[in-house]
Order: C-alpha cells, then sequence, then structure tokens
C-alpha cells in the first residue's frame, strides 16, 4: 500500500537547500598503508513537502558531500504537509531503527534528534514530535524517517479515495 503513496520528483524545476547528516572517514588497510575515503549521507529539500536522501562517497570530503547531493537529487518523493505538521501519527522503520511521528500545535517546532531533524527541517515540517527508537545510526534513522513519509496520507486524497466530503474524513 505504501508504494502507491510514493510520488517522484522531477529535480530540474525546483531550488534545493542541502544539509549533511553524517560524515565518515572508512580506512582500507593495503599492503602499502592505509587509505582513508570519506561516505557522506546528505539531505535536500525545498521545504515545501518535497525531500530525498542520497549517499556519497569518495577520497576527498568535498567530493564525497557533492556526490551525495546529486544521489539525493534522483531520490526526491513529495511529501503531504498539513499546517505546518504532518497529518497523523506515523511509524517509520528501516534495518534496526524506528521512528515515531506526532502532529504537534503551531509554535511546538521540531522536537526531534540529529538526522531526523535534519529530514523533518528540509521537508518543510515546522511542528512536530517525533522519536527514534532502537538503532542510531544516521544511514537507518533517516532512511526509517523518509519510510515514515512515504506512508503519510493527507486527508483530501483519503476523502477522494473513500468518494466524501472532506469533513466525514475527521468525523468518522
Amino acid at each position: 500500500m505504501a508504494d502507491l503513496n510514493i510520488k517522484r520528483v522531477k529535480s530540474s524545476e525546483i531550488e534545493f537547500n542541502d544539509r549533511l547528516v553524517s560524515i565518515n572517514r572508512v580506512t582500507k588497510v593495503t599492503k602499502g598503508g592505509r587509505t582513508f575515503s570519506f561516505s557522506a549521507i546528505v539531505v535536500v529539500g525545498n521545504e515545501k513537502g518535497v525531500v530525498g536522501y542520497g549517499l556519497g562517497k569518495a577520497k576527498e570530503v568535498t567530493a564525497a558531500i557533492s556526490k551525495g547531493i546529486d544521489d539525493a537529487k534522483k531520490n526526491l518523493i513529495k511529501v503531504p504537509i498539513l499546517k505546518g505538521t504532518v497529518p497523523h501519527e506515523q511509524i517509520g522503520k528501516y534495518s534496526g531503527a524506528q521512528v515515531f511521528l506526532k502532529p504537534a500545535a503551531p509554535g511546538t517546532g521540531v522536537i526531534a534528534g540529529g538526522a531526523m531533524r535534519a529530514v523533518l527541517e528540509s521537508v518543510g515540517v515546522k511542528d512536530v514530535l517525533a522519536k527514534s527508537k532502537g538503532s542510531s545510526n544516521p544511514h537507518s534513522v533517516v532512511k526509517a524517517t523518509i519510510d515514515a513519509l512515504i506512508q503519510m496520507r493527507d486527508p483530501y486524497t483519503i476523502a477522494k479515495l473513500r468518494g466524501i466530503e472532506m469533513d466525514k474524513v475527521f468525523n468518522g
């Protein structure tokens, strides 16, 4: 069911802000010594409901970040945002990470840590309560947060899907 909700977005017509979630130095030990490379996980978004994440690997930090940004622009999704918050409570899972997103009243702010905060701010959520459970690995947390956002459904599409008026979606 969640696969039907994924709305791919073309990156060419949108201006993006990118956020570096984490950077990791990887060491490969060879006969000739140690070889260092870097992997960077980057989140891009337009702060109006479009977000994507990417992984870049290179010998230099700047090259890894730019590769991550390019990768993130290839994996964009559209997320419903209602009055600056998420439409409903949602749990997202990926590997050992589990995240819980809950709508919040205006003025609450983004109550989320590290990797989740980067994704939620990039998508344009202003008020949300979030909890990360299980693994704190930034890669898994970002993917779990994206999973939760993919499962979000706005009331307009639900009303259209069920063939009822908007006010009946909330009443029952």
